[in-house]
Order: structure tokens, then C-alpha cells, then sequence
């Protein structure tokens, strides 16, 4: 049973103390990455989909695919897949265990972060 008296044990560091760390972010936006494109995916066939079944479905998807909160999906979407690949490459380098101290780990971090936005940038300015 827990002990309801616990008056001098520590509390853990709470948000208003503790400072993120890049490794930290880092990790965090590999995530969100990840499942934001799961989200783009789902779009992305729903508007496949709806140009197989037919003029009218498609006509409703394409709608929304070219409405801006949809191009913004897909702008996010292309920011998220090389921010994926880069800290996959970046999760490659430690596999190999190179570059996995923390002031060069904090450096990676943010080469994930600004790279995946000069390559979002420069896909953009090519397409």
C-alpha cells in the first residue's frame, strides 16, 4: 500500500523549471513527424480513392486537397518527410556510434531542424 505520508520526498522537476534540451525537442518532433505523415497518407488515399470511384468524389477530395488548409497538410507534409529522413540519418550516425556527445548530439538536432526547412524550402522552389 502507498505511503499517504510523503512530506520530505522530492518532487520530480516540473514544466516552469525544466528546460527542453535538443535532443529532447528533437525526439519529440520525430515523433509528431512520424504520425503527422501517417495523417497525409490517410488523405492522400482518400483522394486516390476518390478519383477511382468516380468525377463527383473526386471533385469533393480534390476540393479539399486544393483548399489551402489542405495544401498546408502537404506543405507540413514535405517539412515532416525530411525532418524524418534527416534524424533518420542522425539515428544512423549514433547506431554506428559516432557523434554521441552531447554537445555534438545537440548540434545534429538542430542541422535536423533548419536542414528540414532549407530542404522543404528548396523541393518547394523546384516543384
Amino acid at each position: 500500500m502507498a505511503d499517504a505520508k510523503q512530506g520530505d520526498r522530492p518532487l520530480s522537476p516540473h514544466l516552469t523549471i525544466y528546460r527542453p534540451q535538443m535532443t529532447s525537442v528533437s525526439s519529440i518532433l520525430t515523433r509528431i513527424s512520424g504520425n503527422a505523415l501517417i495523417v497525409a497518407a490517410l488523405i492522400l488515399v482518400w483522394w486516390l480513392l476518390a478519383a477511382a470511384a468516380g468525377p463527383e468524389y473526386f471533385a469533393a477530395a480534390d476540393a479539399f486537397v486544393s483548399f489551402w488548409i489542405g495544401e498546408i497538410i502537404f506543405i507540413l507534409s514535405l517539412w515532416a518527410i525530411w525532418y524524418h529522413f534527416l534524424a533518420g540519418l542522425r539515428h544512423v550516425i549514433w547506431d554506428a556510434g559516432a557523434w554521441l556527445e552531447v554537445s555534438t548530439a545537440e548540434k545534429l538536432g538542430w542541422i535536423c531542424v533548419i536542414g528540414s526547412v532549407v530542404l522543404t524550402v528548396l523541393t518547394i522552389l523546384v516543384i
